[in-house]
């Protein structure tokens, strides 16, 4: 595995089986994969998990989970019906969870993270908390307050491009987060223009991205700004049709281009 693991994302490839999200990873040469457990409201997912086949494929390919999503803590949300999701993200060797805020009680939502925390914690797992410009942990700022409050020590701070710049965070700022909450970014790149419409903005977000270097976001500037080592999951769901493989393929060059940009010596 290179020094910056590289992951492939469910959502860049998620018209696919799991199990087929795990040979395309392979053969695109990422170092590891993320599936998505949960399902997410608006975004349809067809298929159920197929246990044995994306362990074998797991087996054959040599591939390893490393995150799993999306848990969303909404004001209904029980922490304990994630066990079962908990209990098969630990059985696939997955370190790391996908978790949004979607809960306008700030307490209430620190409790429930606190919870799901002491519950991922059981099976080894770490709970990285995603701001989303639509939700309400919608900044670094707000997702902070949250790991703070509930101080555990497997609770994250989880930086995807395109939501930091739409939610008008900054370098500066992001640099003074504890780097002990750094577990992995998600990466991609999308237009410089900020929608003001905050469906566009969803849109965009999760069917038409861009691949990273193509776009206006500020990544070389991201990445220097984050942990030099810090792995990176690629969240490219590209707007244009394109066979999965090949759509895996050029975000992980892309990737490794604006890596070599963002480099200490470049």
């Amino acid at each position: 595995m290179s020094p910056r693991p590289i992951g492939l994302a469910a959502l860049t490839v998620l018209e696919l089986p799991h199990h087929e999200q795990v040979g395309v990873a392979a053969q695109a040469g990422y170092d590891c994969v993320g599936l998505r457990l949960v399902p997410v409201a608006g975004q349809r997912y067809e298929y159920p998990l197929d246990l044995p086949e994306v362990e074998r494929r797991l087996a054959d390919t040599g591939l390893r989970v490393f995150d799993v999503e999306v848990f969303r803590l909404e004001p209904e949300t029980r922490v304990g019906d994630w066990q079962a999701v908990l209990e098969l993200s630990a059985r696939l060797k997955a370190t790391q969870l996908l978790v949004h805020g979607a809960d306008p009680d700030e307490a209430r939502l620190t409790d429930s993270f606190g919870r799901l925390c002491d519950l991922a914690g059981r099976y080894g797992l770490a709970a990285n908390l995603e701001p989303m410009p639509w939700v309400d942990v919608s900044s670094v700022a707000k997702a902070l307050r949250i790991l703070r409050g509930a101080s555990r020590a497997n609770g994250g701070l989880l930086v995807d491009a395109i939501h930091f710049f739409r939610a008008g965070d900054s370098l500066s700022a992001l640099a003074e987060a504890p780097r002990e909450y750094l577990r992995y970014a998600q990466f991609c790149d999308a237009r410089a223009e900020r929608p003001s419409d905050t469906q566009e903005i969803i849109r965009q977000a999760r069917s038409d991205r861009l691949f990273p270097g193509d776009g206006g976001l500020d990544l070389v500037g991201l990445l220097r700004t984050l942990p030099a080592a810090l792995p990176l999951s690629l969240e490219v769901p590209y707007g244009k049709p394109m066979p999965a493989l090949e759509r895996a393929k050029r975000a992980l060059e892309a990737t490794r281009r604006v890596l070599a940009q963002a480099a200490p010596d470049s």
